[in-house]
């Protein structure tokens, strides 16, 4: 047996990511994919036309008319091969379509009057039983009973598919959708349209121009799991081959799930999204979920940005993750401030294992593995340090050894358990990511370490000539003994690249180790990632929508930040798993990390005042950007000329969040912001703020006295500062309190410019 032991040690989720997709997701790009997307010259690829619906020649009866003209004259090579003709259309969140063109052909049709941009077709990539609970879900008081646990609410999904049988969307005492819902299933390969109900009212596919299965089934589980997160029915008895057993439901239990399969496998085009967006909204989805993350562009050139900004103005609350590229600086996605964005922490579940050291040291990390037979398992095998080169994990070489190897060659680690080698050992000496770790469901023996424990097993190794280990499992599933939410060291981080006076991620929420509805042989499966995140931000917003339904989405978004919680299960501050040796901050989670905080529900269904925001808004914000009256075009097709600026930039957009900016020798910036109530009777609110050394803050006025619901108080907020460190970031908070259970708080970030 000892010829078949394997001991996984790692404490690097960002190498578990990148190797283990289907473990550990959020559709995001691989550093090589940018070469995939850019074609020669000479051959053809897949552009997004977008145009301006309002500047159709009258001699077409129809926009598809129009488009199939300027195909014809453009490109005439298209226009008579079918596999090149219109992909997609567009015209409910944004006007156009989308056809293989060549490169050249595609600067011909940027010039064509009418088409207001051309976006060669991206690359984007995909990104429970105990987190309800955990972020203060109960069935007898609080914010599900209060939504009615999101009854009738309509969760769209721009993902990888569904597994319509599973239990987690059985309709089990939910009535019939609204008769207003215009979606619908469609019948495909592997998917008849009768497998859906009054849970899963609506599946079409979007993908079979790439290549994919025209089908809305899912091949790889990631949609299922995100659907069954957000709104998956109660499931009792709920687990993975034994690990987290108990009852499993989504945030929104009642709300009812649409799916629009954008992705083929763990892979998906902007086009595809943008046409899985414009169908969304047009079938009527009130909140949509999009656990995936592309390449980081400006936002006039990001389609998703585009696609979003319709859906918004049309009262749709949209969601996406954050990006799973942390803990790296500004490497979060989806940045744009209509969309709510949202990073991954733990919560306090984990599944404990037990390697047991020669020395008699035992180290405790976590692992999903399942084999019964564990007998054999308490035998001590020699314990080698590899480079864990395919040659280094030959059988003949690792027969009956524990492999001990970096965190470069879990790639190939994850090829020799296909292959079936003895076993190997896999660990990190990177501080980075600390204690929090992805727990995996190994095929053999194996279990994940943090980097405390990686570092006494190193030491070990060196101490002896002969080094031994052996493991002990549980299968046990243990709460509450552990700090939590700690934000995961895989979970992308601010300042954006583009917008950085818009603070980004919005918030944290659970997307480690979660429990969820699968496809395939497994009902559920346990996986990471902000795509596991977003959607539980999915579920809270679709439980406001059902007690709010007047809300914009910029309200919904104000209310779910400015109750979030800065302080773990023990009343501390939340922790930065990503945060180590190499001196990038403190070790709480700052609001680059964290945003505003960790979502509760509870809270959010009451916030008292919210910082909404709408169009003209955002059209003050984009054109604050300095973006030209034809780039600004994209967004609002309608505009003849940028009517505003906002007054002191881009910082000042009604946001719940704020960035401050000390430039060019300016040591005072004054930002504006204005609150609406929400909250029933007469309340006066008293500001508060907290501020980092050197930095100075006077709130005008210091009180608002609210007499109605609906009504709207502005205030202004002067920050004077010392001069300090081009590049420094700081950070403190501004809380309207009142007398009452309101505060409404909202994180201030500081940086420092030459």
């Amino acid at each position: 047996m000892a010829s078949t032991l394997s001991v996984l040690l790692h404490c690097t989720l960002l190498v578990l990511l990148l190797a283990q997709p289907t473990h550990s997701s959020t559709i995001q790009k691989p550093k090589d994919a940018t070469a995939e997307q850019k074609p020669r010259s000479s051959s053809s690829h897949t552009y997004i036309i977008q145009t301006n619906h309002l500047a159709k020649p009258s001699q077409f009866a129809t926009l598809e008319r129009w488009y199939s003209s300027m195909v014809a004259t453009h490109s005439p090579r298209a226009a008579m091969n079918s596999s090149s003709r219109l992909l997609h259309t567009y015209g409910t969140v944004m006007h156009g379509f989308a056809v293989r063109l060549t490169e050249e052909e595609s600067r011909r049709m940027s010039s064509t009057p009418g088409v207001s941009g051309v976006y060669e077709d991206a690359l984007y990539y995909t990104q429970t039983t105990r987190s309800p609970g955990f972020i203060g879900l109960h069935d007898e008081f609080g914010a599900w009973p209060e939504s009615d646990f999101g009854d009738g609410i309509v969760i769209g999904f721009v993902d990888t598919g569904i597994w319509p049988e599973r239990a987690s969307f059985n309709d089990s005492g939910l009535g019939p959708v609204r008769s207003s819902w215009k979606g619908k299933c469609v019948d495909a390969e592997g998917f008849n349209a009768s497998l859906c109900n009054n849970k899963l009212v609506g599946a079409k596919v979007f993908i079979a121009e790439h290549g994919g299965a025209l089908t809305p089934r899912d091949k790889v589980g990631h949609g299922t799991h995100v659907s069954g997160t957000a709104a998956g029915s109660k499931v009792r008895g709920a687990s993975l081959s034994g690990f987290s057993r108990g009852t499993a439901w989504g945030v929104a239990p009642r709300a009812r799930i649409a799916m629009y399969k954008a992705c083929a496998g763990f892979i998906c085009r902007g086009s595809s999204i943008a046409a899985a967006i414009d169908a969304a909204v047009s079938d009527g989805v009130e909140v949509l979920s999009l656990s995936l993350g592309g390449p980081a562009s400006p936002l006039h050139e990001d389609v998703v940005a585009i696609a979003t900004f319709g859906a918004q103005r049309r009262g749709v609350f949209v969601v996406l993750a954050g990006g799973n590229s942390g803990p790296n600086a500004s490497s979060v996605v989806n940045v744009a401030p209509w969309m709510t964005t949202v990073g991954a922490a733990t919560t306090d579940r984990v599944f404990p294992a037990k390697l047991l050291l020669g020395n008699g040291d035992v180290l405790t990390g976590q692992s999903l593995y399942t084999l019964k037979a564990r007998a054999a398992l308490m035998s001590a095998v020699p314990l080698v340090s590899s480079p864990c080169g395919m040659d280094d994990l030959k059988p003949e070489k690792v027969m009956g050894k524990m492999m001990v190897c970096s965190k470069n060659a879990w790639r190939w680690r994850g090829m020799s358990i296909i292959h079936g080698p003895p076993g190997d050992v896999s660990v990190d000496d990177h501080e980075w990511f600390r204690d929090a770790v992805v727990a995996e469901p190994f095929k053999l023996p194996g279990l994940v370490l943090g980097y405390a424990a990686g570092k006494k097993l190193f030491a070990y190794i060196s101490s002896v000539p002969y080094p031994v280990a052996s493991f002990s499992f549980s299968c046990d599933t243990v709460t509450g003994q552990n700090r939590a939410p700690m934000v995961a060291g895989l979970s992308s981080r601010g300042p954006s690249k583009f917008v950085p006076e818009i603070l980004k991620p919005d918030v944290v929420a659970p997307g480690v180790n979660i429990l969820a509805a699968w496809s395939g042989e497994s009902e559920f499966n346990i996986v990471s990632g902000t795509s596991m995140a977003c959607p539980h931000v999915a579920g809270v917003a679709a439980l406001i929508k059902k007690r709010h339904g007047d809300w914009t989405p910029a309200m919904v978004r104000s209310a779910i930040m400015t109750t979030a919680t800065t302080l773990d299960n023990f009343g501390k501050p939340i922790l930065d798993n990503g945060v180590g040796k190499d001196g990038r901050g403190a070790t709480y989670a700052t609001p680059l990390v964290a945003g505003a905080g960790f979502v509760l529900p509870a809270l959010a269904m009451d916030p008292g005042l919210v910082y909404d925001a709408d169009t003209q808004d955002y059209i003050g914000f984009l054109c604050s950007l300095n973006y030209t009256v034809n780039q600004v075009r994209r967004f609002v097709p309608e505009m003849t000329s940028c009517p505003t600026t906002l007054l002191g930039g881009v910082a000042n957009l009604n946001h719940p969040s704020m960035v401050v900016v000390f430039s060019g020798g300016n040591r005072v910036r004054t930002l504006t912001r204005t609150l609406t109530k929400v909250s029933h009777g007469p309340e006066t609110y008293t500001a508060e703020f907290a501020a980092p050394e050197g930095v100075t803050v006077a709130v005008t006025p210091r009180t608002l006295e609210f007499r109605h619901k609906k009504e709207k108080l502005s205030y202004t907020v002067e920050f004077r500062s010392d001069v300090k460190p081009a590049g420094a970031w700081d950070f403190g908070h501004i809380i309207w309190r009142n007398d009452i259970h309101h505060q409404v708080r909202s994180p201030v970030a500081f940086n420092w410019q030459s």
